[in-house]
């Protein structure tokens, strides 16, 4: 067990209880996979238990786990390999079923690939700016409004086509 000088493991374990539920949802919408989102934010939380005595301001520790995750989602993201390769046979469409609608935007979400669902997130609902996002992702400005833009259009034309049930991407 790593031990934090100045004894301030419970004042980390009482944040970490607070605030996990939260920050598991926000993993989860970063990674699109309940067992990522788990691992991003172990990963961020011991980032965070590392830097806990250097992080003076107590009232941006969300904001420095999400960056965090934001950080740590993109290095996991830039490793990664092609895991899908491009098939000559079409599947057959699903069966349309009643859903509601935060299941087809969480099931929309995660269809998109990568770097659109993260930019997507990153934009509606961590509610960073355009910039702030390129920072992030090392992209320009141009390319986050363009993807963005792309991405909100495979939303809406998924959320506007009937339900599908369909794997979703990595």
């Amino acid at each position: 067990m790593i031990t934090v000088a100045g004894g301030t493991d419970e004042e980390f374990r009482e944040y970490v209880v607070a605030r996990g539920p939260a920050l598991l949802r926000a993993a989860h919408r970063l990674t699109g996979h309940p067992s990522d989102a788990e691992d991003l934010l172990q990963a961020a939380l011991v980032k965070t238990y590392l830097a806990w005595d250097r992080i003076q301001d107590r009232t941006a520790l969300d904001g420095y786990v999400r960056r965090a995750m934001v950080n740590i989602n993109i290095s996991w993201w830039r490793r990664r390999k092609l895991e899908e390769y491009p098939s000559g046979e079409v599947p057959e469409p699903a069966v349309a079923s009643a859903q509601h609608l935060p299941e087809r935007v969480e099931q929309a979400l995660d269809r998109l690939p990568t770097r659109m669902r993260t930019a997507v997130v990153l934009r509606y609902y961590e509610d960073m700016t355009e910039p702030e996002i390129a920072k992030a992702l090392g992209i320009s400005v141009g390319t986050v409004k363009s993807t963005v833009s792309r991405g909100m259009a495979k939303l809406r034309g998924d959320l506007t086509s009937e339900p599908r049930h369909l794997e979703p991407q990595p």
